[in-house]
């Protein structure tokens, strides 16, 4: 099974749909903003998988500068960002590829082939 985490009015989301559905692949889809990643699956993610946590970030997003989160992230501890990551859908990097054999985020076509 493929879950794919999204904002639908995302460019790189719809990219990352196209590119799935181009390579014949059935995935279903989950909307970040109505239906967050826990701080459970976060954590999850982040200790299987060995992602940074930094890394789930969207660093680009609207409200991570708001938050100041470049300055803030270094001094934060991993409960406070997994705190904060799951306290907001938006300020997670997207899409979040899900599948049986680990996760992915961001949408970068070599490691979603090499992971598919």
């Amino acid at each position: 099974m493929i879950m794919l985490i999204e904002y639908p009015p995302c460019t790189t989301c719809k990219k990352a749909k196209k590119w799935l559905s181009g390579h014949g692949f059935s995935f279903e889809t989950r909307h970040i903003k109505e239906n967050p990643p826990t701080k459970e699956e976060l954590s999850s993610w982040h200790e299987q998988y060995q992602i940074p946590l930094r890394r789930f970030f969207n660093t680009s997003g609207q409200r991570y500068r708001q938050l100041e989160l470049k300055e803030k992230l270094p001094g934060m501890t991993e409960e406070e960002m997994l705190d904060l990551l799951a306290s907001d859908g938006m300020l997670v990097k997207r899409p979040v590829l899900l599948t049986e054999k680990g996760v992915l985020v961001g949408f970068r076509e070599q490691e979603w082939e090499k992971l598919l």
